[in-house]
């Protein structure tokens, strides 16, 4: 499936970090809305993305919910026990889109849930509703 990338300059570059196990998919998501304008990046496994989010304080965490270790969920909740973690943006990326699993997602921290392979223009959509 092909997916639009915009030549228009995002309203502001967002800094956006993208924890996924599969590197693959985490990589190509970086690539597509770095293409937007905005500043990734991406690690594959949920310590690491708890070590780059004290370091580059993203607006944006993008978590693969099954990621072996410290899953999306456990590193949701870490994020948003942090100072910091009060504002970001966080969206869980999963093959698990039963209703059960969104709630889970909410339980947990999230601000959206969006299934594999994930709907490019929804993510879009949700990134362009930050505020400035």
């Amino acid at each position: 499936m092909a997916h639009r990338v915009s030549a228009a300059a995002p309203r502001r570059a967002l800094r956006v970090l993208i924890a996924d196990d599969d590197a693959d998919s985490a990589e190509s998501l970086a690539v597509l809305l770095e293409f937007e304008g905005h500043h990734c990046t991406f690690t594959t496994d949920g310590e690491s993305a708890l070590r780059i989010f004290g370091e580059i304080w993203p607006d944006v965490v993008l978590l693969d919910i099954g990621m072996p270790g410290s899953n999306g969920h456990e590193v949701a909740s870490c994020i948003r026990r942090r100072a910091m973690g009060h504002g970001v943006l966080l969206i869980a990326i999963s093959g698990w889109t039963r209703e059960s699993d969104k709630a889970r997602a909410r339980a947990a921290g999230f601000d959206a849930h969006l299934g594999k392979p994930v709907d490019y223009e929804r993510l879009l959509e949700l990134l362009g509703a930050l505020p400035e």
